[in-house]
């Protein structure tokens, strides 16, 4: 059922190229009354309805937490890449990391909807030879245990920016012709950064009865 409460909504993650898409977005949607972003160094974004909390230490939001209530919605869109990095280490930056934001947030604000970037290819069973996909996986998976009225996990594959982004990954900037083609072909594994943040609004307005989205349900999200 469709909700017409206006989103107030956390992002993680907004200097980063899913991050910085999905804020575009919520900036531009009249369906979005306030935006707080926490990041470890300033966006450099000023907008009437943006805030933004400078936080060092994600792994200690104690001193902050009493600034991050009153919000319905997070989109967390704060990772890194698996390259070069042991699993106990992807681990920590990734799902004790985000459990504890998410432990935290769903105590402070339990009528939240809390929409979280995983992957395409990501593991629900936690068994297989993947390690991101693993760690991806049980990150998912425990989300969906915390007492938030709502949690979704996207899984896109391919994601074109959009004109004017700071953030776009500097190998996607060489690859972006393939995009056209590849949505073509394969539109579940195509989108865009615009299909994702559109999304994120619309679930949390609309809800939907897939917990995981993968490309083809994200863009279907997307539309009005």
């Amino acid at each position: 059922m469709e909700t017409t409460n206006k989103i107030k909504a956390i992002i993680t993650g907004a200097t980063g190229m899913v991050g910085e898409g999905v804020l575009h977005q919520c900036l531009l949607s009249d369906k979005v009354e306030s935006v707080l972003i926490i990041n470890r160094k300033p966006s450099g974004v000023i907008h009437p309805k943006l805030t933004e909390i400078i936080h060092a230490d994600f792994f200690n939001l104690t001193p902050i937490q009493d600034q991050l209530a009153g919000y319905n919605a997070c989109f967390f869109c704060l990772g890194v890449s698996s390259v070069g990095m042991s699993e106990e280490a992807y681990y920590k930056v990734t799902y004790l990391l985000t459990m504890h934001v998410g432990e935290i947030l769903s105590r402070i604000n339990p009528d939240m909807t809390f929409c979280y970037v995983s992957g395409a290819g990501t593991d629900s069973t936690e068994k297989g030879r993947s390690m991101w996909a693993r760690v991806k996986g049980k990150t998912e998976n425990d989300l969906m245990k915390l007492p938030f009225k709502q949690v979704f996990n996207f899984r896109p594959g391919f994601m074109k920016s959009f004109k004017g982004a700071k953030n776009t990954l500097s190998f996607y900037k060489y690859i972006a012709w393939m995009y056209p083609i590849g949505r073509l072909i394969y539109p579940k594994g195509f989108i865009t950064l615009a299909e994702v943040g559109k999304a994120m609004i619309n679930t949390v307005n609309r809800g939907t009865g897939r917990w995981i989205l993968d490309g083809k349900d994200i863009v279907a999200m997307a539309k009005e």
